[in-house]
């Protein structure tokens, strides 16, 4: 099992920065990768970014490409999103999500077994 919380969502102008957490609870959390995903009002929760057990090796969604980094600190049960220049279209609830699998992470939500409450982040113009 695998408990997971995120923070550090927030209210933003465009341009702006924010730095995500999620924090996990459960001896398997080093052994899976990590992804973040964001479902945005009226549409479909998205991938965003992942991590792999590691942490190094990482995958993004291309309209984050460059922008957003993902990161995890093993030792502290936690991974983090690093968002820069953000943008009104980034605005969504993010959600981490572990990858109990000894496999490259999907990035398809239906395929992810654990998930935290989720954090809104609202981008304005």
């Amino acid at each position: 099992q695998v408990q997971l919380v995120e923070s550090g969502g927030g209210l933003v102008q465009a341009g702006g920065s924010l730095r995500l957490s999620c924090a996990a609870s459960g001896s398997i959390f080093s052994v899976g990768a990590m992804g973040w995903f964001r479902q945005a009002p009226g549409k479909e929760r998205e991938f965003v970014a992942a991590i792999n057990w590691s942490g190094g090796r990482t995958y993004y969604t291309e309209s984050v490409q460059g922008r957003f980094t993902i990161s995890r600190d093993n030792a502290k049960n936690t991974v983090y999103l690093q968002m820069n220049s953000l943008k009104p279209e980034d605005t969504a609830v993010y959600y981490c999500a572990h990858w109990q699998y000894r496999t490259p992470p999907s990035r398809t939500p239906a395929e992810y077994n654990y998930w935290g409450q989720g954090t809104q982040v609202t981008v304005s113009s």
